[in-house]
């Protein structure tokens, strides 16, 4: 086999891992990636705004909010304007929004953030540069995505 088969194989396996991860997400709490990063994000900062969420998550306040607006749909979240300056929101999970949050798997990053931080910085280094010219290659620099493993639509 070529190594650039090599390289496609191995993508291959890193899709569908994150893709069979992303089912059982789906499957077992009804939620994205995203959406679970972000309902973690404003149990973990309490009452948050979405200019923050946009930033600890890494995607724009435009997605951050159509996410929030479906698990605001769900009644899992919900948006409180701050009294004293009306252009600030705060997002905080319901009670079903919590529950549901505690029995949902781990995201799959969680486990590659542990086994990554146990390599060489060395290792680390080279894998970051390898990944970032491989998103390179596939004209994916400008992509918004965040430090979520998921297939699909992040909404």
């Amino acid at each position: 086999m070529n190594s650039y088969e090599d390289v496609l194989v191995a993508l291959r396996r890193v899709i569908r891992a994150t893709d069979l991860h992303s089912k059982r997400l789906s499957k077992h709490a009804g939620l994205t990636g995203p959406q679970l990063l972000i309902m973690r994000t404003i149990r973990d900062l309490g009452e948050v705004t979405i200019g923050t969420i946009a930033d600890k998550v890494s995607l724009s306040q435009a997605t951050v909010t159509t996410i929030l607006d479906r698990l605001e749909h769900r009644k899992l979240v919900y948006r409180v304007r701050n009294t004293q300056d009306k252009r600030k929101v705060h997002a905080h999970l319901t009670d079903e929004g919590a529950e549901l949050l505690a029995r949902a798997p781990n995201p799959l990053q969680e486990d590659f953030i542990q086994k990554f931080q146990s390599l060489a910085e060395w290792e680390q280094t080279m894998i970051l540069a390898s990944l970032q010219r491989v998103a390179n290659m596939m004209d994916a620099d400008d992509i918004d995505a965040s430090p979520v493993l998921t297939v699909g639509s992040v909404l």
